[in-house]
């Protein structure tokens, strides 16, 4: 135990968790995401199969939005965690502004690997993806 988690309070349900991760625009960098999902489901106590599902669904989500980045930006994801479930948004700025389309077999594959997914066009045209995974629910 370090001096610092020794300060923490012995009870943080009572607190918002908010954990954002801000990495280069590039594919290179995906496995960071992919591993702080992982383990941040894990944390949850989401089981195996919903835990390898977030992750495919974060490589999915990022797929499209790298695809239309501002090269030299940064992609942004942030997870919320509640007791049972965990939304997460992941944005760039983009060339173009236009939301990815709901109809391609990326959005379908994304869709039933992480269950409510929306996507919104916000300023400077950075587009983000939510998704909104509850533990046990499949989709």
């Amino acid at each position: 135990m370090t001096e610092e988690t020794a300060a923490m309070p012995a009870s943080v349900s009572d607190m918002r968790d908010v954990v954002t991760v801000r990495l280069p625009a590039d594919s290179a960098y995906l496995s960071v995401l992919r591993t702080a999902t992982a383990g941040l489901a894990a944390r949850l106590d989401f089981n195996l199969d919903e835990i390898e599902d977030l992750r495919i669904a974060i490589d999915e989500a990022c797929a499209m939005l790298l695809a239309q980045a501002v090269p030299g930006t940064d992609l942004t994801c942030q997870f919320e965690l509640n007791d049972d479930a965990m939304s997460i948004s992941v944005s760039v700025l983009t060339v173009d502004g236009l939301e990815p389309s709901r109809d391609t077999f990326a959005w379908t594959v994304l869709s039933s690997l992480a269950g409510d997914v929306d996507a919104k066009v916000g300023v400077d045209d950075r587009v983000t993806i939510v998704m909104n995974k509850r533990r046990g629910k499949t989709s």
